[in-house]
């Protein structure tokens, strides 16, 4: 497996971004264990210290906690999670936001566009 990673955003801050990710889907669960940073660089196929940055950038977000001897967990702090989650949500809507704007849409467009896909879903699952 090859990581693909955007050339025009740093490495450690796009890790960052997937990790949140999968915290807020639940992939991740408060006080589970993240690889090893020897561990994630072959996972994420980059160079050890850009995960040690990751890691301590976490830290200092107050996404995970490292205990001396034992590794790097993810916080169990549900505030933080919460936090996160309208974070992760909040740049979503961000991004949609942005591109919709980059084509001509207006607010009322985009209130259609989400409405219209969120309908064809629904039918899907009927």
């Amino acid at each position: 497996m090859t990581a693909k990673y955007d050339t025009d955003k740093p490495i450690y801050l796009q890790i960052i971004e997937r990790i949140r990710r999968e915290i807020v889907r639940g992939d991740l669960k408060l006080g589970d264990k993240l690889p090893s940073v020897r561990e994630m660089a072959i996972i994420s196929e980059v160079n050890p210290n850009t995960i040690q940055r990751t890691y301590s950038e976490m830290e200092r977000m107050e996404i995970v906690e490292t205990k001396r001897g034992q590794g790097t967990f993810v916080t169990e702090n549900q505030e933080i999670l919460v936090q996160l989650k309208k974070d992760v949500e909040s740049k979503l809507v961000e991004s949609f936001v942005q591109n919709m704007r980059e084509i001509g849409a207006t607010e009322t467009d985009m209130v259609a566009s989400v409405q219209k896909f969120l309908l064809k879903g629904e039918s899907k699952n009927d």
